[in-house]
């Protein structure tokens, strides 16, 4: 059985435990991805355009004999839009060829085996180092993952004490990667648009705790409830692993999560 270190806030060894056994998960990247992209397409939001976009306008062909396209133009003369291309695909302010349409099915539904399994191996991952650095986190001196944490980390109500315990845990260089990639200049900022930045720790604790407000109060940090957590957490843009803390009450309830053994073969062997 794997074993793992416990540390405090304050960054000092007080033991070691057994992990769960989902963390002796076959790490399967393909049913990872696949768990990532169906579970994304449910926080997609339908797209129309107006029937008539693009057309609304009084255009006409003045057909041949004038030394010109017969494409259909704007009626009238002095301004600027008068014998301009209107009213069809591929022309300024014209129709879109193949416009977004709201009845298109972009729900994709997947396997509750499929899930589960994607869900056990992405969190098996975040037990492998070479998975974690291969994500581009910067480890600095971790040598051990998961990284386990007392209960404490729960009780933490202000971002400045998150901080420092992620700190003191080792994890300030990757914390420092994610402040450099953070981008909010150019057009995205002339548009007014959100900024960009990079995906770090993920805290795992449990249910209806305090720190589960901090969330997103440091850049690229997310806490989660081991509950709620999914795929979408675990393995950003459907690549394992993510950087992972977890609290020891996190641990306690992952030990029921196991994977039937027959369907590990029956993926192994069919798929």
């Amino acid at each position: 059985m794997m074993k793992a270190k416990i540390s405090e806030l304050n960054g000092a060894q007080s033991g070691e435990l057994e992990l769960p056994t989902i963390f002796t998960t076959p790490i399967r990247e393909d049913l990872i991805h696949k768990t990532y992209v169906n579970l994304l397409s449910h926080s997609f939001q339908r797209q129309g355009r107006f029937p008539n976009a693009g057309e609304v306008v009084s255009a006409e062909s003045r057909n041949t004999g004038q030394g010109i396209a017969r494409i259909a133009r704007a009626r009238g003369e002095g301004f600027q839009r008068a014998g301009q291309a209107a009213g069809v695909g591929g022309v300024r302010h014209g129709r879109v060829a193949h416009p977004p349409e709201s009845w298109k099915v972009t729900y994709k539904k997947i396997n509750k085996k499929e899930k589960r399994y994607g869900l056990c191996s992405s969190i098996a991952a975040t037990g492998i180092k070479s998975l974690v650095e291969r994500r581009g986190h910067k480890l600095g001196k971790i040598t051990d993952l998961p990284i386990i944490v007392s209960n404490d980390i729960e009780a933490v109500a202000k971002t400045k004490d998150l901080k420092v315990a992620l700190l003191n845990l080792g994890v300030g260089e990757d914390l420092q990667r994610v402040e450099k990639s953070k981008s909010s200049s150019g057009t995205r900022r002339r548009r007014g648009r959100k900024g960009k930045s990079g995906k770090s720790v993920l805290i795992i604790v449990d249910e209806n705790k305090r720190v589960l407000d901090l969330s997103g109060s440091i850049s690229g940090v997310d806490v989660k409830s081991v509950k709620d957590v999914s795929v979408l957490d675990t393995a950003p843009g459907s690549r394992p692993a993510r950087l992972t803390v977890f609290s020891l009450n996190a641990i306690e309830k992952l030990r029921p999560l196991k994977l039937a053994l027959h369907y590990n073969r029956e993926v192994s062997n069919g798929n």
